[in-house]
């Protein structure tokens, strides 16, 4: 009989890669299912405070080394109950530096890690981009189609740099939209401090009021496009499974309105796998009801 071929070990590209039986291409399959309970003052008028949504994603992950690098894959998977199916949230081949296909762009989720600086996190897009990285630096430089999103012949180009100097990092990136003829640009400066890490970020956009990037997130109470945002952030450490962050910001709307926002975010490890999360956050707007928001999480993760 043949000899059977059980499944190897890789570990070239980090844990949890196994080799697909008869090649030399390494997988790694990983995802979580994420609940959540939130709550929003500004639906309070209507009677519909809260809400509860389920997330469900699966990660196929494939590499192997060839003549021109190391040559990678990602899908994504994802569902939720506000989508209803299942979709392909990324799908994307790398090659050395090089992406090319659905994949979050270097603008996804920005922001510190308290959770009131309110900076896109939806910006997935077919893209195709390159990076590059050292010891103690990084930069890329991509381009977006963001038309299916923004019904226009819309491109996005995106670029980013960050250099580390002893505990601090310095990261700037900047967006141009070209058929907005406007951009953004956002600067975060992070560093080990004391028992957690401290973060100071700021973001300025050229757009016009009534012009809608997908790359800003509107403001809950008025809808409003941010137009400037400073934020402070500090991690702290209290013990291995529970972390504490409270942040602060400082923003003004595209309409002229000024606001300041305070929040308050906790992540505690139950187990191997198993996180729980909360944030509070306040929101007060010129103009504007005061805005309360939050949620409790679980996140089940492998």
């Amino acid at each position: 009989p043949e000899p059977m071929e059980y499944v190897r070990v890789c570990d070239a590209f980090g844990t949890g890669y196994f080799y697909i039986p008869g090649t030399e291409t390494c997988l790694k399959i990983s995802g979580e299912v994420r609940a959540t309970l939130g709550f929003n003052s500004a639906d309070s008028d209507d009677g519909d405070d809260w809400d509860s949504a389920i997330r469900a994603r699966v990660n196929f992950d494939a590499k192997n080394d060839s003549e021109i690098g190391t040559i990678g894959s990602f899908i994504r998977i994802q569902g939720d109950d506000s989508e209803g199916d299942a979709f392909v949230q990324q799908a994307y081949i790398t090659a050395g530096g090089f992406k090319a296909g659905k994949a979050a762009t270097f603008w996804d989720d920005l922001g510190t890690n308290g959770e009131s600086d309110r900076f896109a996190d939806v910006t997935v897009y077919n893209t195709i981009s390159y990076t590059y990285a050292s010891d103690a630096f990084t930069a890329g430089l991509g381009v977006d189609d963001t038309s299916e999103i923004s019904d226009t012949n819309d491109v996005a180009i995106e670029a980013f740099a960050s250099a580390t100097f002893g505990v601090a990092t310095v990261a700037v990136y900047g967006l141009y939209e070209t058929e907005l003829e406007n951009g953004a640009v956002y600067g975060v400066l992070s560093a080990d401090l004391g028992p957690g890490k401290l973060e100071l970020a700021g973001m300025y956009t050229t757009y016009d009021a009534g012009q809608n990037s997908t790359f800003i997130d509107s403001l809950p109470g008025s809808g409003a496009d941010i137009e400037w945002s400073v934020v402070a952030a500090y991690t702290f450490k209290a013990t291995d499974k529970l972390s504490i962050a409270p942040s602060v910001t400082f923003l003004e709307d595209l309409s002229g309105n000024g606001a300041w926002g305070a929040g308050i975010y906790g992540e505690y490890a139950l187990a191997q796998g198993l996180k729980a999360s909360a944030t509070v956050d306040y929101l007060d707007e010129d103009n504007q009801d005061e805005l309360w928001s939050g949620f409790v999480r679980l996140t089940r993760s492998f």
